[in-house]
């Protein structure tokens, strides 16, 4: 039987990443440069795509240690209260888990390359590009009140419970487990995080603003109380937005 009782800190390891990534996001926005790795900033910057890409996966790594770990700190202790001392497992069930991410920020680039060729070779969304921020912000508030987002809240909230039905011994096992936490995790956060990929990759506020809900939302006893109150700011933000696109420079600075 799996036990929760007795919460352990997480390894120092993962502490560790959680505090550089964060230490990077700060050197990044206090000097400036941060801005060089946006995804906007590297699909017109003349690269080639290949280049572009690696260089917004590298960085989005960093996002994903800063944002999403925090979030999955009870789901890491619990398996390094099951799996054997070695690190591995734990290797491997961190691996599966930015595996789902790192694809996630792959299509999300993409998709990014496929709105910019979009207003380029159309004035109009050129001329309202604003839709894009607003529209971003009120899919992310609609998507708080959906079925998909309470069952997959559901799991990463119980993590005992999908360890139970899930673990077993083994690096591939954990690669595997990692992965399908990764896809529950994926299924509550991916709006948040499309919000957090329009602001860009070192944008502290957003980043912080955001990191909160999603902690707070899987990992607090009463985060369910959280899930609407949050949708409809954003909702209502993605609204001002679009009734009034002044708004959106300061909101999302890094454009």
């Amino acid at each position: 039987m799996i036990s929760v009782a007795r919460p352990r800190l997480p390894h120092p390891a993962i502490v560790a990443a959680i505090a550089t990534a964060w230490l990077l996001a700060v050197a990044a926005e206090v000097s400036g440069r941060g801005a060089a790795l946006h995804h906007d900033a590297l699909i017109e910057g003349g690269l080639p795509l290949w280049a572009a890409l690696g260089l917004f996966l590298i960085a989005w790594q960093s996002m994903i240690a800063a944002m999403m770990l925090p979030s999955s700190l009870p789901f890491i202790r619990l398996f390094d209260r099951l799996a054997p001392p070695a690190a591995r497992p734990r290797l491997a069930l961190l691996g599966g888990y930015a595996a789902v991410w790192t694809g996630f920020g792959a299509l999300a680039f993409l998709g990014d390359l496929g709105i910019h060729r979009s207003v380029d070779a159309w004035p109009w969304l050129d001329a309202h590009s604003f839709l894009i921020a607003g529209g971003t912000l009120v899919l992310a508030g609609g998507f708080q009140f959906s079925d998909l987002k309470d069952r997959c809240l559901s799991e990463c909230r119980h993590p005992a419970a999908y360890m139970l039905r899930h673990y077993r011994r083994g690096t591939a096992e954990a690669f595997a487990l990692g992965r399908g936490h990764g896809l529950f995790c994926l299924g509550c956060c991916w709006a948040l995080m499309l919000v957090g990929f329009a602001a860009g990759v070192a944008n502290l506020a957003w980043m912080a603003v955001l990191t909160a809900i999603m902690v707070a939302e899987k990992t607090s006893p009463r985060g369910d109380r959280l899930v609407a109150p949050v949708g409809v700011f954003l909702l209502a933000l993605g609204t001002l937005v679009l009734l009034q696109p002044s708004w959106m420079p300061p909101l999302f600075a890094s454009h």
